[in-house]
């Protein structure tokens, strides 16, 4: 008969039952009597939920969880998120004149043997159009407040990339759900205590509500606290605050004012003197929230430009502050411990890496963990993709802040050559002369495309300088075709696609009724 292999999830919320949930439907929990998984979940903690907003992965996780697409948005609050629009971060407003740019989700254009990238960059910067709107229609399909799926499109399908807002808590509660239904056990219970065998592995935890656990692995959901890897294990955290300075964020929640308003199916990201604010519409509700630097700004100035960007409407709002500090544990697996979320790293809410990061981890957990014998060899290999993922997505965050022309000193700071990591400065220097490419980047331990760089730079306004090679790309008459018919497709998916609302108002209407 064959030994029961255990796996502990200590802590719930997305994190913990999303691993669960994922973990089940990978070792097919159900129909394996001799495997286990059970979450251990305080009921003294609530669900922290920083932002509340996806990338586009999420939808393949949802589909492999066997979640159905229109049950997660109503149930979640979900609208449809194309990407983000960035307002005020290259430069400072002046009078009624702001700075935007998109940067969405779908790729640019491309067409077998025509890389539109270098034919705009030869366009005259005073003519052309800006480089989201001129490689792909999103720009235009989010900034009209459309959706990116119609009506009768599949589940988790649609002709536009997209992920999705959600409402945190509720998310949490839908994930656990379905954990429970693939077979997964569930106790509220409080940690007291961690005991390590004589080898420095997690023997066995103590609750108070229910006595001791033991397992084979156990993986820490704890958030911040980091009970068991930090607290217990004695992983290192490795702070990145010299090149990321945001250390706090103002989150609130807030009723919506007009139901029947167009809404937005992009983040609204805005910055400000010490850096920027949030704006995700839900189902009912805004999730709005300031994020920024304890060097830079107070907490009191920071809740007062969360105020003045929610209006006079909501004088009386009381944020929920939330400190952190930026950055990741180099050894997330140590022994027989392994973290998952915010326990593991997290540096800010900016482009929704801290869910990315859970999928990440998860999905390698699963492929990775041994049926049986030590887990050194895996935790090394963890260890290092992992790290190289965090370590990547500090040199993207950085990108968003290093080419501002902001005045203010949070942003002079963050132009500070100093403050930049060196693989990114490379790249900057590079990219002078050439724009970003596939070769670049390593799939493996990226979590974004070497085209999120392109829409990043190019939306900021960097230069790349292609004209001692302008001779290398004589097809400028098929580009400006193929810039053309990029957009009549615009024209038409304004035509083709419903209204953000309506859509999201449809999925969420009841079924209709069937006379008997």
């Amino acid at each position: 008969m064959t030994n029961k292999r255990r796996i502990l999830i200590v802590g719930g919320g997305t994190a913990g039952w999303l691993t669960a949930a994922y973990l089940a439907k990978f070792l097919g929990l159900p129909e394996r009597s001799h495997l286990e998984v059970t979450v251990l979940e305080s009921p003294d903690i609530g669900v922290i939920g920083v932002g509340e907003g996806t990338f586009p992965t999420i939808r393949t996780t949802l589909q492999f969880l066997g979640i159905d697409e229109k049950q997660f948005i109503r149930e979640t609050a979900a609208t449809f998120k194309q990407g983000i629009r960035f307002m005020d971060w290259a430069h400072a407003p002046v009078g009624m004149q702001r700075h935007q740019y998109f940067h969405p989700f779908e790729a640019p254009f491309y067409a077998e043997g025509t890389n539109l990238v270098p034919y705009w960059l030869l366009q005259d910067p005073a003519t052309r159009l800006p480089f989201a709107h001129a490689m792909t229609i999103q720009e235009r399909v989010a900034g009209a407040r459309r959706a990116p799926k119609r009506p009768g499109d599949a589940a988790y399908t649609a002709p536009l990339n997209y992920a999705y807002h959600f409402d945190a808590m509720k998310l949490a509660k839908l994930l656990a759900q379905r954990a429970r239904e693939l077979g997964v056990q569930h106790f509220e219970a409080t940690l007291s205590s961690v005991h390590l065998d004589a080898s420095g592995a997690i023997a066995h935890i103590d609750t108070h509500q229910h006595g001791s656990f033991t397992a084979d692995l156990y993986i820490d959901c704890t958030g911040f606290r980091a009970e068991l890897i930090g607290r217990t294990a004695g992983a290192a955290f490795k702070s990145v605050r010299q090149h990321l300075f945001t250390d706090r964020a103002l989150a609130c929640k807030l009723p919506e004012e007009e139901p029947d308003a167009v809404m937005e199916s992009c983040t609204i990201a805005t910055a400000h003197e010490a850096g920027w604010t949030w704006d995700i519409g839900l189902n009912g509700a805004r999730g709005v929230g300031c994020v920024y630097s304890s060097d830079h700004i107070s907490d009191d100035k920071a809740a007062d430009i969360l105020r003045d960007y929610v209006g006079p409407g909501h004088a009386d709002l009381v944020p929920r502050r939330i400190p952190f500090e930026p950055g990741y544990r180099e050894q997330q697996w140590v022994k027989n411990c392994v973290a998952v979320g915010l326990s593991a790293g997290f540096f800010e809410p900016l482009e929704s890496t801290g869910l990315v990061m859970i999928e990440a981890a998860v999905g390698m957990i699963a492929e990775m963990l041994p049926h049986s014998g030590p887990m050194e060899a895996p935790a090394r290999r963890f260890n290092a993709l992992m790290t190289a993922r965090f370590e990547n997505i500090v040199n993207f965050l950085k990108l968003h802040y290093c080419l501002s022309a902001r005045p203010e000193p949070f942003w002079r700071d963050n132009a500070d050559p100093a403050t930049i990591p060196e693989r990114l400065a490379e790249f900057l220097e590079q990219w002078k002369l050439r724009p970003p490419g596939r070769f670049d980047f390593v799939l493996d331990t990226e979590t974004f495309a070497f085209f999120n760089y392109q829409y990043i730079l190019y939306g900021m306004g960097f230069l790349t300088n292609l004209s001692a090679g302008r001779d290398d790309f004589p097809q400028v008459d098929e580009a400006n075709r193929l810039f053309a018919k990029i957009q009549r497709f615009g024209d038409r998916a304004l035509l083709d696609l419903p209204g953000h609302r309506a859509l999201i108002q449809q999925f969420n209407a009841p079924p209709a009724r069937t006379r008997p």
